[in-house]
């Protein structure tokens, strides 16, 4: 396991389920104070690879009763946004393509682009996402991708 300051650190003192500030000064007791998640993505008979992520210990703690849900912001302009769990958990497991939210202008769109690849550097670390932007219908498809 690696040392919380490391991963705070090269997590931005974030949280990578709610996206919010982490005080890396915080009691690790309090329900906002840091903890690190561990979650294993390959197993072999001989090793295993474990990503680490920074939360908060209250969001670490509740993602064990309920299924994470990792919001849009609200300061970004997008139309029927899918959902961003169920996205990367498809894109992860079959690969392809995924369009994942409309944007009214390109501006929009690349600013949503550009969010959604800085959230998804904190959500799944262990994979690399790519966005496409497609005009049609007088809109700006958001398309993920994994690669």
């Amino acid at each position: 396991m690696s040392d919380l300051n490391e991963v705070g650190d090269r997590d931005g003192w974030r949280c990578w389920l709610c996206d919010t500030a982490v005080d890396p000064d915080a009691s690790v007791n309090s329900d906002r104070g840091p903890s690190v998640d561990s979650y294993t993505v390959a197993k072999t008979k001989k090793n295993s690879t474990v990503v680490e992520r920074l939360a908060h210990r209250q969001c670490n703690t509740m993602k064990g009763k309920i299924e994470p849900v990792v919001p849009w912001s609200p300061d970004i302009f997008v139309v029927d946004p899918s959902p961003i769990v169920a996205s990367v958990e498809r894109l992860k497991n079959k690969g392809g393509r995924e369009i994942v939210a409309r944007c009214p202008s390109m501006d929009d769109a690349t600013e949503a682009s550009e969010w959604l690849l800085d959230r998804l550097s904190r959500f799944a670390p262990d994979t690399r996402f790519a966005t496409q932007i497609t005009p049609g219908g007088g809109q700006y498809m958001l398309i993920l991708t994994e690669g």
